[in-house]
């Protein structure tokens, strides 16, 4: 008797377990629950990020030398210069990113309103004659006595950062919101565009439109937004007569061939010379004075002519991987907050770079717009080192996404 007794026990047991268990998976709350019971904090470092963000600055160091190794030669008397300084930027980056990917992203919200308030103080004094520095007529950088700093390539993320904080605190939907994100965004844009560099200017402006699409305003709103934003373009181009006149290269290149369509054409010269597989590393002819800017902006050029178009999808291939790690840390991020500026610095990174493609290619007029952790440029390379950082701490403290067909029975 006690022997059965005992079984019809266990056999309760064993039903009241499988019907808790089909309760649980039919249960959208309880699966939620159960994951964030389980799993949040206890997300891991995302590696093929890490890999990538790595591997483009390498190859940003070895065509740096190759694009650079003449002209530096010329100029300053060491083939080297601009390979060291950005080899110091990398390792700068390198533990930067390192200590920010172990800060939570809860500790970065509370210092985002500080920070983009540092982003605007930046930003302003570059007109400053004691600190700002002039290079071909704009006031882009600030000289910091041992070395010197490009603001723009910081405030950007602080922008991110600031957005991020405010929208996921609001509610999107509502136009007053937009607008205040509009402000954050636009006090920005203003100062950068006013020393003047429009190619960062229309970077910000696409990221900050992208970023109020995904925290959830209204289509409308965004339309109602748009139209005006393209008018003050429009107006600013036709205001400003080298911004014309780089318009009017853009669509004829050969209409002034030694001026403003000269840069243009040498890239083409380069990308035509490479063709399939390229002329061979470190064997570029347009590096020799004929393409300005070959280590910075118009480095894909050099990558081109090199290692042909094979080449230049490889690049292009990379960054398609930084984007598509960056949405999925964005999307199992814990929260709106780590969701929202995942989302932020993946755009920033991913809209510079196709506009820096954009550039190379003649899609878009040449705006001088560098490609993310390639081009040279310690301050650019060092701010996006850090904002892989970020992504990393939000990536450790991730909720991995899992589908609901996964607990159906």
């Amino acid at each position: 008797m006690r022997a059965g007794e005992r079984a019809i026990d266990m056999r309760a047991k064993r039903a009241y377990k499988r019907a808790r268990t089909v309760t649980r998976k039919t249960s959208a709350q309880g699966v939620l629950q159960d994951l964030k019971l389980s799993v949040l904090g206890k997300g891991k470092v995302d590696r093929p990020l890490a890999i990538v963000a790595i591997l483009l600055s390498l190859l940003g160091l070895v065509f740096i030398y190759s694009a650079s190794c003449y002209s530096a030669k010329v100029q300053t008397g060491d083939a080297f210069c601009y390979v060291k300084t950005q080899a110091v930027a990398l390792a700068i980056g390198v533990l930067l990113s390192v200590l920010l990917s172990n800060v939570k992203a809860q500790t970065l919200k509370k210092f985002s309103p500080f920070l983009y308030l540092v982003g605007l103080a930046l930003l302003g004094a570059v007109f400053l004659p004691v600190v700002g520095v002039e290079s071909y007529g704009a006031k882009r950088w600030l000289n910091l006595g041992f070395f010197t700093i490009q603001p723009s390539e910081y405030a950007k993320f602080f922008m991110v950062m600031a957005i991020s904080a405010y929208a996921s605190q609001r509610d999107m939907s509502k136009f007053a919101n937009v607008l205040f994100v509009l402000f954050l965004g636009g006090a920005t844009c203003v100062l950068i565009m006013l020393e003047p560099n429009m190619s960062i200017t229309m970077c910000v402006v696409g990221v900050i439109f992208i970023m109020l699409f995904a925290s959830g305003a209204k289509v409308k709103h965004l339309v109602l937004l748009v139209l005006p934003v393209i008018a003050g373009a429009a107006v600013l181009i036709v205001v400003e007569p080298y911004r014309m006149q780089r318009l009017l290269a853009f669509l004829d290149p050969w209409q002034s061939p030694l001026e403003e369509g000269y840069q243009l054409i040498q890239s083409y010269y380069a990308l035509g010379s490479g063709g399939l597989f390229g002329v061979g590393l470190f064997a570029s002819r347009q590096k020799y004075l004929f393409l300005p800017f070959a280590e910075s902006d118009f480095i894909l050029s050099v990558v081109g002519e090199e290692t042909g178009i094979f080449g230049i999808a490889a690049i292009m291939i990379l960054f398609f991987i930084f984007a598509k790690r960056g949405l999925k840390i964005a999307r199992e991020a814990s929260d709106r907050y780590s969701c929202y500026l995942a989302l932020g610095i993946t755009a920033v990174t991913s809209v510079q770079a196709m506009l820096n493609m954009a550039v190379v290619c003649g899609a878009i007029p040449p705006t001088g717009l560098p490609l993310p952790f390639m081009s040279a440029g310690g301050s650019s390379l060092v701010a996006y080192l850090c904002a892989v950082g970020v992504l990393e701490g939000i990536a450790k403290n991730s909720m991995p996404y899992v589908s609901l067909k996964d607990f159906s029975a």
